[in-house]
């Protein structure tokens, strides 16, 4: 099950002072003569007071002694720039260049505006795949609080050291560190955690049967209806339904910045209670109460978006293979493997019209497989817009999603001296308008009957605004329709594409 969640770092702080904005830039023109060159000479730092010199220099297009093309130079700066940002490691950027005419060489001096890197604040999740889905029960007993503990360039080398503990309506407890840069040449990093969760109330299948009546002239006839495309959940007060255990180690390898790969090998045990397979006895392997299981997950990523946490040029694609259940275990056998790959592209048209489409398809060539081990649309940022409160759950999926934004607001500056750190003070923001349209399609063949939105082409549109500020935070608010006539607003906190 995915849970969605809403963790309050500064973004009542961050909405109620209005924000996000440029990324500065300062490049002074120089005199060029085609076919010139510039060589680079000293390369300054200032505002890195945490971050490592060597984790800067990785991210840089150029270094001490480079000889680049003036007509060149000004893309390089400015995609090292970009580099740097997509760190998340700071709030700004700023990359100058000074000519000296001694040497015959141009110092390159880049000033930082660190982020905040230690974020020990409470939690708020809510027990749903989305917050439109908790918005329309607006059921407070399904919320989850607790502490969360992160640090960011942790020992200034980009490494992460995660501490997660949350109590309330599901509980789970999660200790992790990365590692991104273990050897010199900065190629491979590891990662290692471990946790523990229990719920209880859990959805266990995707349609049910429910029970109706219809009243003519006194006469009262009952009947049964099936409902499909709706998460069933099965609660129990005084007992948790679901525990689960993992642990898990990954590697990561990325010989340049564009260019990354990713295995995970994790150990997981999942235990429901014997009520949950009453309910739906398919609901994991075995008809058993109890997997236990080995997973191998790899990835290979490539991303050439300008900004990752909200995109406007560039492209990003990734392909990824997921096998639950490699032999070690066999009481029950867990069988499962799903593969799912991603494009997404994005172009500024003209002025402040900018265009965004992406391509998601998942496949899982195993044909039995538990409603556990399965997913469809609905379930992360695999859906269709307008459709935020249905799954469709099947062996195959594929979406498609496009969208034309206008930039309403361009990326601002804004300071508040009121404010006693840097961290916080000088932040930025910008708005823009969007109309989107989204087509997909689920297969299923084993359930037409109470999965009735699978094997038919899904169709959702509809006009949103997007807010975006320092951070990564993202505020989508949308209203959207769908092919059934439906229609509403919703929130997300991503980028759509």
């Amino acid at each position: 099950m995915v849970w969605w969640k809403i963790r309050f770092y500064p973004w009542l702080m961050i909405i109620s002072l209005t924000c996000f904005a440029g990324i500065s830039k300062s490049l002074p023109g120089q005199d060029t003569i085609p076919g010139s060159q510039v060589i680079i000479g000293d390369l300054t730092f200032e505002g890195n007071k945490i971050t490592r010199e060597r984790i800067i220099r990785r991210e840089l297009l150029f270094g001490e002694n480079d000889t680049i093309s003036y007509e060149k130079l000004p893309f390089v700066l400015d995609q090292s720039r970009k580099n740097l940002m997509n760190t998340s490691l700071f709030n700004f950027v700023t990359i100058t260049q000074h000519p000296d005419s001694l040497s015959g060489k141009t110092d390159i001096h880049i000033d930082f505006l660190e982020r905040w890197y230690v974020w020990p604040v409470p939690i708020i999740e809510f027990a749903d795949r989305n917050f439109n889905e908790w918005l329309k029960k607006k059921d407070w007993s399904r919320l989850n609080y607790g502490g969360f503990l992160t640090w960011n360039n942790f020992r200034g080398r980009r490494e992460k050291l995660n501490l997660y503990a949350r109590f309330g309506y599901d509980e789970k407890y999660q200790l992790g560190y990365q590692i991104p840069y273990l050897n010199r040449k900065q190629t491979i990093g590891i990662g290692i955690a471990g946790g523990f969760s229990q719920n209880h109330e859990i959805a266990y299948n995707s349609f049910e049967t429910v029970e109706r009546q219809n009243v003519v002239d006194g006469d009262t006839t009952t009947y049964y209806e099936q409902i499909g495309n709706k998460e069933v959940y099965y609660k129990n007060d005084t007992r948790h339904v679901r525990r689960e255990i993992y642990a898990y180690a990954e590697m990561y390898y990325q010989r340049e910045i564009h260019n990354k790969q990713w295995f995970k090998i994790q150990f997981s045990e999942l235990k429901v209670n014997d009520t949950v397979l009453v309910l739906n006895p398919d609901y994991m392997f075995g008809n058993s109460n109890a997997n236990r299981y080995f997973t191998f997950y790899y990835q290979f990523r490539s991303d050439y978006r300008d900004y990752r946490q909200y995109p406007l040029n560039g492209y990003y694609f990734d392909a990824s293979l997921d096998k639950k259940g490699l032999g070690v275990f066999d009481d029950p056998v867990v069988n499962s493997l799903s593969i799912k790959a991603n494009y997404r592209t994005y172009q500024h048209l003209k002025g402040g019209l900018y265009w965004a489409s992406g391509i998601t398809g998942k496949t899982s060539p195993f044909w039995d497989q538990p409603y556990y081990f399965i997913e469809g649309l609905g379930y992360g940022r695999d859906f269709v817009r307008g459709y935020e409160y249905y799954v469709i759950d099947g062996r195959h999926f594929g979406v498609v999603k496009n969208n034309l934004k206008f930039e309403l607001v361009g990326q601002r500056v804004q300071e508040f001296k009121f404010i006693p750190t840097d961290k916080f003070n000088k932040l930025y923001y910008a708005f823009y308008l969007n109309a989107y349209v989204d087509l997909g399609y689920t297969v299923d063949p084993r359930n037409q009957v109470y999965n009735p939105l699978a094997d038919q082409l899904l169709v959702g549109y509809g006009i949103g605004l997007d807010f975006v500020t320092y951070y990564d935070f993202v505020l989508r608010v949308e209203y959207s329709f769908n092919k059934m006539g439906e229609s509403g607003f919703f929130i997300h906190f991503m980028p759509s594409i």
